[in-house]
């Protein structure tokens, strides 16, 4: 009888409408997740960056803010890192090539980047980690490496060349893993392309960890990394035992009051193994439900962004529910972070390290909406409101004021709208000479900068001015 092959899923695809991965998400995770990479062209169609570059580089100049700046030298193949904070001085005077910024966590700075986390509700949201974003100058890369997580690349502006190793989800050999000890980073020794492509705005490139993979920019470009949570299974144990030494009784020990006499003193027998996985089991390391808080203790501060602290005294809830009711709405600390699980009697709701015991229908509510108005708040039971108390006097929910954030009337009230052509002072070609070093259409306008030399000195050889 013949054998049917079966046919290996296709590595590229096109989003349709109401299919962004180009397939349901239950062929996704099947055939695609964490087995082998995919490019999605459109996924994101018509994408237009909430970021721009000057906002990236202004949030990398953020005390508190992750940021790197990594840099290539093509002609010694050597690499430089710095890490942020960075001067706003720092950047006019980069070079136009070859270097990369990269912020992490740009979620928790902005609002429109964290409302892009809800197209990958495919996936549990609690494994979802940060949006991270590069901006890459021509040129720019960070080299050819590989994450230890699964990763979507968004591309938000511009243009980047991906070359991958499909080696193992193509013919099963797992490509050689080895690392440069030449520089700072962690860069492949080795790195085969299997496949190449260009990413336009809206193109996403789906990574499973350890595929290796080299992002260069075709243009001054932006990308948007979608990391998921991965800890180690050794961070794992270790969390966990912290917490069953700590709550463990010294009545719990190693105990043989069946012991017989050995044959051999000094062996370590079967029976003396049976005694400790005994004793191990006495502390309940398999006890589903305190498995189950621990993880939603752990995962919900797990690669935090930064400590939510409380702002001032803790606020009645006489004050909460009347600012409620008279239109203001209870936000989330974008650093906090939330998850629910069902428990032998109701749910748990996790926040950020913190447990709260409540029905499953409050557990539901409290970790899906950003924003609690009146209408969310009156729907939980008496405990759900008493944790939303205790999550306002922590500084996890802060109230606001809706109305007080309508940019457009701001600026329609605050602003007008001027034409300044006829202020501009021009400079006639004889007033200098210029030499046009680069020109960038931006959508308000078109800024040029320009070679000149304003003096008698031919030899003067200072940097283009902005």
């Amino acid at each position: 009888m013949a054998v049917r092959k079966t046919k290996t899923p296709v590595i590229e695809v096109q989003a349709r409408p109401g299919l962004p991965l180009g397939m349901p998400a239950a062929t996704f995770l099947r055939d695609y997740w964490q087995k082998r990479p995919l490019l999605i062209r459109q996924a994101f169609p018509d994408f237009e960056t909430p970021v721009q570059p000057e906002d990236l580089a202004g949030l990398a100049c953020e005390e508190t803010a992750l940021a790197r700046v990594i840099s290539h030298d093509r002609a010694t193949d050597g690499w430089t890192v710095r890490t942020g904070p960075f001067q706003e001085e720092d950047f006019p005077g980069m070079p136009d090539h070859d270097w990369t910024l990269l912020v992490q966590d740009v979620d928790k700075w902005d609002p429109d980047v964290r409302a892009l986390i809800q197209h990958f509700d495919f996936l549990p949201r609690w494994r979802m980690d940060d949006v991270m974003i590069s901006f890459a100058a021509t040129g720019g890369s960070v080299g050819a490496h590989v994450d230890q997580y699964d990763v979507f690349l968004l591309q938000a502006y511009g243009h980047r060349r991906w070359q991958i190793d499909a080696s193992e989800s193509i013919n099963g050999k797992r490509p050689p893993l080895d690392f440069r000890d030449d520089v700072d980073i962690k860069l492949l020794k080795r790195f085969k392309v299997t496949h190449d492509w260009v990413l336009a705005p809206g193109d996403m490139l789906y990574l499973p960890p350890n595929v290796p993979h080299n992002g260069v920019a075709e243009d001054p470009c932006l990308t948007f990394s979608f990391g998921m949570r991965a800890p180690a299974a050794a961070e794992l144990i270790s969390d966990y035992l912290d917490t069953l030494i700590m709550d463990a009784s010294e009545d719990i020990r190693y105990h043989d009051p069946d012991l017989k006499v050995p044959e051999d003193p000094n062996e370590i027998d079967t029976v003396a193994m049976n005694r400790v996985v005994a004793a191990l089991n006495a502390i309940r390391m398999n006890d589903p439900d305190r498995l189950g808080d621990w993880f939603g203790r752990f995962i919900t501060t797990y690669r935090a962004a930064g400590e939510v602290t409380a702002n001032g005294e803790p606020l009645p809830r006489e004050e909460i529910e009347s600012a409620l009711a008279g239109g203001f709405v209870l936000g989330r600390h974008p650093w906090a972070r939330l998850a629910w699980r069902r428990a032998s009697r109701g749910a748990s709701l996790y926040c950020s390290g913190l447990e709260f015991a409540l029905s499953v229908k409050d557990a539901q509510s409290l970790a899906a909406l950003e924003q609690l108005d009146a209408g969310s708040y009156g729907k939980l039971s008496a405990k759900g409101r008493a944790a939303v108390q205790d999550l306002v006097a922590g500084g996890y929910y802060q109230l606001i004021d809706p109305s007080a954030f309508d940019e457009e009337d701001d600026i329609e009230e605050g602003y007008e709208i001027v034409d300044a052509t006829e202020t501009v002072e021009v400079m006639e070609d004889a007033d200098l000479e210029a030499d046009v070093h680069e020109v960038t259409i931006h959508e308000d306008g078109v800024e040029v900068i320009v070679e000149f030399d304003d003096s008698d000195d031919s030899n003067d050889t200072d940097e283009p001015r902005r």
